[in-house]
């Protein structure tokens, strides 16, 4: 009989803040007495979890936007995260950190193209930090259609992890995993996190205080009593942002060591995480899933594209995906008519960019390797300036942007400034100018407590861009500033 196995699963990221213009992080005060959040969550959770061997016992994702701020400023502790997978991955034959979609889109409202464009980035940013292909994927706040586990599916993905209530079933079984069957005789395994478990990890302080009382009191009775021989074995998965541990609820990141390494010596019960898991236990049931739904929205994604009671005073959101769908509609047809003569398939040219973002190879060099014909520097540099605009015209759809109540934040405010940016590299390129479609387009949106207009916060970064003259957007060598 298999011994009864728990898991927990952090999600560890940070979105971009960066200014596209100059790549660095400007001071943010609330941080203090840090320069930046990074700064203060790395002292508070991502060290303190690599020191104490944490990422070894765990299942988790790391964000490529705070992997690459990780590789910049503290590469002792990425590598420490990197290598508590390799431990798993030569012990078990398959390691326990999983990808992510790259720019933490949400991917139900993302086109097809860009489902495609954020899990082939998130796989080889993966790749390219781990060394070796992932088995499992986190979704942005595991917003989820079929579309998207499709996408997963084609690209090698092999399981996902869901909340419960993201599966078509009255009573969900979440102590084990299934089987979701895909479009083109495809399947994807989905594991469903434990509510109670996950809620009081998240949300619950007074639950994680002493390791030993969480495994016998709360841990422990989640479990069902075998009653008989051949019953399916029980994986029950907690899952919760990895800032949790240390930053959001401090001193958490030792309640992670003792769970590990004592709380559970003398219980009949074990560690394990999803990619193991599977090895010894393959899904034998199928389950549909609830598409448009998500683990931060009791309204399915409508937190990132309207108004739901999760966040009132939303009537600003749904204008802003508006108007920025518009304006990345603008750069891809214009990006797909100047790239056709030269590629067969511009979004192919597009997919293939993470080589790129990730610093394995100059723009030049991946231009000129993808387009063996020989290239003006006039050409080269138009070229080069719209995969920089599709870039930025990826990243500010971060989910971040709608996440929170009002529009007068550090976040929307800096997806705006990326769409800007956008907008002035497509400018380079070819010189046609979209900002007086992108400003009619955002002008009904608005901070409904200070009253600033998405429109001005555009103005205003456009203008910094048109006067920061040989500013490093795109650097002779081709590699973006924020990658």
């Amino acid at each position: 009989m298999t011994t009864p196995t728990f898991c927990v699963h952090g999600h560890f990221y940070q979105p971009p803040r960066e200014d596209p213009l100059t790549g660095e992080i400007p001071l943010e005060p609330g941080a203090a007495p840090y320069h930046n959040w990074n700064e203060r969550i790395r002292d508070q959770c991502y060290w303190p979890n690599a020191e104490l061997g944490n990422f070894e016992h765990i299942s988790f994702n790391v964000g490529p936007t705070l992997a690459q701020w990780l590789e910049l400023f503290d590469p002792v502790t990425i590598r420490k995260i990197i290598e508590a997978d390799q431990l798993n991955l030569k012990r078990n034959g398959v390691g326990n950190a999983m990808a992510q979609a790259y720019n933490h889109v949400i991917l139900p409202l993302a086109s097809r193209q860009d489902k495609i464009t954020q899990v082939r980035w998130g796989i080889q940013d993966f790749v390219m930090r781990f060394g070796h292909s992932p088995s499992g994927m986190w979704l942005p706040e595991t917003a989820v259609d079929i579309e998207t586990l499709e996408v997963l599916a084609q690209h090698g993905i092999e399981f996902t992890i869901l909340a419960p209530w993201q599966a078509e079933a009255q009573e969900l079984d979440a102590s084990r995993p299934y089987f979701v069957r895909l479009p083109g005789n495809q399947q994807i395994i989905v594991f469903f996190y434990q509510q109670d478990l996950s809620t009081a990890v998240s949300f619950d302080p007074a639950a994680t205080v002493n390791a030993d009382l969480f495994a016998q009191k709360i841990l422990l009775p989640k479990f069902r009593p075998y009653t008989e021989e051949g019953e399916i074995p029980q994986f029950l998965l907690i899952a919760s942002d990895g800032e949790v541990y240390g930053h959001h609820h401090p001193f958490r990141d030792k309640f992670l060591e003792r769970l590990f390494d004592g709380a559970i010596k003398n219980l009949p019960i074990e560690a394990s995480y999803p990619g193991l898991w599977l090895k010894q236990h393959p899904p034998q049931d199928e389950i549909q899933i609830r598409p448009n739904t998500s683990w931060s929205c009791l309204h399915g994604v409508t937190r990132w594209e309207g108004e739901c009671s999760c966040t009132p005073h939303g009537s600003w959101k749904r204008p802003l995906r508006r108007a920025l769908t518009e304006i990345a509609e603008l750069v891809d047809r214009l990006y797909r008519l100047a790239l056709e003569p030269y590629v067969e398939d511009p979004w192919e040219l597009r997919h293939q960019y993470a080589a790129v973002l990730g610093g394995q190879i100059t723009v030049r060099d991946y231009i000129h390797s993808y387009i063996p014909k020989s290239l003006s520097e006039e050409e080269f540099n138009r070229i080069r300036y719209f995969l920089a605009a599709q870039y930025e015209r990826q990243r500010m759809f971060t989910s971040c942007g709608w996440f929170f109540d009002d529009f007068d934040r550090i976040e929307p405010r800096n997806n705006i400034a990326y769409a800007a940016h956008a907008v002035w590299l497509v400018y380079q390129a070819i010189g046609i100018d979209l900002s007086g479609q992108a400003i009619a387009a955002l002008k009904p949106v608005k901070s409904w407590r200070s009253g600033t207009r998405a429109d001005v916060v555009f103005r205003h970064n456009l203008k910094r861009a048109q006067s920061m003259k040989g500013h490093r957007d795109v650097p002779d060598d081709g590699t973006p500033v924020t990658p």
